[in-house]
This record gives structure tokens, sequence and C-alpha cells, in this order.
């Protein structure tokens, strides 16, 4: 009888041994065996190729970054546990690996460009490298520059839409005006900055504001008047004050709204502030982009480019998470 009920056991242990060395060996080729990693080795084999061009094309550089990516790649498959999110770190990867491949084989490769206007990645990830101190101290002031005029205005801007939305007639007619100097560019405003502010840095700051003011109070005004009625009746209920009222109550339930006009006067301010730095400024990623584009570097020309695209995507993904923070109670 014990042997009878013991063999029973045993293959179901086994069975359940069975199932979860399958789920893990699933588990681990839903992690690494992914057409990233193949992406990688063709661009990897066609640094390998013939050359078409007879300048130095750094092959190496670009063979040494994708290792260092792909190296990034498979930590971050082991440590990100939502598949949701390793899907897209992955798709980015394979995004950046595809880049590649099409950029070498069109330049270095097989020369369906012009080398001077479009030089292989491998001359621009070495630029990049022997360009390091610069473009550093040029993100320092762009980024100085967008902090000081961003911060000021949002801190201008968040109460003075509070205070108007929260009256129904002051409201009604800000929110025209806010259109109204809202719709006008900036960056016209550079003229009378330059004969009014004492330095170029301090102009490049007041556009910023202005370019921030506007989205940041009108989505703020937009928030506090479409705070549903029931939620305000409420709190009148439990007979808070005014400024409780604003601040506890009106200012979280709006902030969605405002964060849409912070979003888009973060937006704005890059774009501005990169035109205002090629215009006059002596610092600044746009200043590096012009300076070189002048003297028809065009090396140099691409590298700031997508210096400005990273500045852009790691400071909005800043932004996000900022945003998803203060309003995790709203999931």
């Amino acid at each position: 009888m014990i042997n009878v009920q013991a063999k029973p056991a045993a293959v179901s242990a086994v069975t359940f041994e069975k199932k979860e060395t399958s789920k893990i060996k699933a588990e681990i080729m839903r992690r690494y065996f992914r057409m990233v990693h193949l992406l990688f080795a063709l661009l990897i084999l066609i640094q390998f190729l013939p050359n078409q061009l007879t300048t130095e094309t750094y092959a190496s550089y670009v063979i040494w970054f994708a290792a260092g990516a792909e190296v990034f790649t498979l930590v971050m498959s082991a440590f990100i546990k939502k598949h949701e999110s390793l899907n897209l770190f992955v798709d980015i990867i394979s995004f950046i690996y595809g880049i590649l491949s099409v950029w070498t084989l069109a330049t270095a490769k097989f020369n369906l460009l012009k080398p001077a206007l479009f030089p292989p990645p491998g001359k621009i990830l070495w630029q990049f490298i022997g360009d390091y101190d610069k473009i550093l101290i040029n993100i320092q002031s762009s980024a100085g520059i967008i902090l000081k005029g961003y911060l000021l205005a949002i801190s201008v801007a968040i109460p003075l839409g509070l205070f108007f939305g929260w009256s129904a007639r002051l409201g009604g007619a800000a929110t025209y005006i806010s259109k109204f100097l809202g719709s006008i560019p900036p960056i016209v405003y550079i003229p009378y900055g330059i004969a009014l502010l004492p330095t170029f840095r301090s102009v490049s700051v007041f556009v910023i504001f202005l370019a921030t003011f506007w989205p940041v109070f009108s989505g703020t005004m937009s928030g506090v008047m479409n705070v549903e009625k029931k939620t305000i009746d409420s709190a009148k209920v439990l007979n808070v004050g005014k400024s409780t009222m604003l601040f506890s109550v009106i200012l979280p339930a709006s902030l969605q709204q405002i964060f849409i006009g912070c979003n888009q006067g973060l937006t704005v301010s890059f774009v501005l502030l990169t035109s205002a730095e090629m215009i006059g400024a002596q610092s600044g990623l746009g200043y590096y982009i012009k300076n070189y584009s002048d003297f028809g570097d065009y090396t140099r020309t691409i590298v700031g480019l997508i210096v400005v695209g990273i500045v852009i995507v790691v400071i909005s993904f800043i932004f996000n998470r900022i945003q998803k923070f203060l309003l995790r109670w709203k999931q």
C-alpha cells in the first residue's frame, strides 16, 4: 500500500519539476533569444566588408559601440521585469542597430552618399569622443538656460493660472488673451530682448520663459475650470478654507492638465533655444551646430544634431517619470 501511494506522488513531483523547467526555458528564450542579437551580428559583419571610401572610416568605433550596446542589452534583459518594458527597450536597440547598418552600407561600403555631407558612423563616433569636452560644456550651457527659463516660467504661470482659473469671469477673459499672446512665436522677441537685456544668455532665458509661460498658464487655467463640480461640492461640505480648497483640492485635480502645458512648454523651449543659440550665442548646442556648419564641418554638425536629440530624450524621460510619480494616485 505504501508503494502504491508513493508512486503517484513521485510522478506528480516529476511532472511539476518538468513544468517548472519548461517555464524557465521559455523565460530564457523570451528574454535572450531575440532578433536584436541577430541585428547586432549583422552590424558587426558589415564592418568587415571592403570599403569604397579612400579615407579612414573608423569602423572599430562602430564595433566597440555595438559591443557595448549588446552587453548593456543583455544586462537589461536580466533586470527588466515587465515584458512590455523589455520589448520597448529591445526595439529601440534594434532600431539603432538597423540605422547603423544602413548608414554604414550607404556611406563606407557602397559610397552612395557624398562623404563630405554624410560621413560614415564610425567617423561620427570618433568625432564625438574627440569633442567630448566641448560637447559637455555646451550641454551644460544649454541645460542651464533651459532650467532657468523653464523653472521661472512654471513658478509664475501655475499660481497665476490657479488665480485666474478660480474665477470664471477672469478665466474666460484670460483664456482669449493667452491664446492671442501665446500664438506669437517667442523668437520674434529676440531683437527686443537684445536691445533691453544686458547679455544674450539673459535674452535666451527670456525667450524660454515666454515659450513655457503661456502653455503652462493656459493648461493650469483649463485644469482649474474643468475640475468636476462634485469634487468641489464634497470639499465645501467639509467647510475647507479658500487656500485649502485651492492648493489641496483644485491643484491636485488640475495636475494632469498642468503637466500637459508643462510638456508643451518643454518641447517648444528646446526648439527655440537651439534656434536662439544659432543666431547670436557663443556657447550651447545650437552654437556648436551653427559654428561648424558655417565652416562646412558636417561631421561635427551631425554630432551636434545627435547630441541635441539625446539631451531632449533624456530630459523628456526624466520629466515623464516625475509626472508619473506625482500622478501615481490616478493610476
